[in-house]
């Protein structure tokens, strides 16, 4: 295992993650637009990309550890500590470029994910109060200010004065 393995693995996680922001951010355009017609579609996108994430993520797990057990740190290292560690000065950049990039898309991804939750709560709330006013008939006030509902063919108070 080596460090330029470590290094392309964490350029596909990067990808990845960067993916799975245009898709996030995709799904908040169809949630802000309120045309959820593709919404399934986007949300088994965002799925799909998360696995992904999550093999990309094992591997470079696996090659980290490698890589630490290589340059004499603990197995378990982060990749900050890798960094530190790094034997030579080109790998220490380089993999502290890829934790400050990681690190903001992941913040980007967080705000997303908040926001998106957001929206499909509104539009749940949204939902469940245009279904509880299905069937409701409109209100009609009679001469005494006494109110009544229309409903099929009942007969109403208005009617009844009529």
């Amino acid at each position: 295992m080596s460090a330029q393995n470590l290094s392309a693995l964490l350029w596909q996680e990067r990808e990845l993650l960067e993916l799975l922001v245009f898709k996030l951010e995709e799904e908040q355009l169809l949630l802000t637009s309120g045309n959820t017609r593709w919404l399934h579609h986007a949300t088994r996108e965002v799925e799909q990309v998360l696995e992904r994430l999550r093999d990309t993520g094992l591997a470079r797990a696996v090659h980290a550890a490698g890589v630490a057990k290589e340059w004499g740190i603990d197995g378990t290292a982060t990749l900050r500590e890798l960094a530190v560690a790094a034997p030579d000065e080109p790998w220490g950049e380089l993999l502290t470029a890829h934790l400050q990039a990681m690190t903001v898309l992941v913040a980007q991804i967080g705000a997303l994910r908040d926001s998106n939750q957001h929206f499909l709560k509104a539009a749940s709330r949204s939902a469940q109060e245009t279904l509880a006013g299905i069937g409701t008939g409109a209100g009609t006030y009679a001469a005494d200010g006494a109110t009544s509902r229309r409903s099929g063919g009942q007969p109403t108070l208005l009617d009844k004065d009529m």
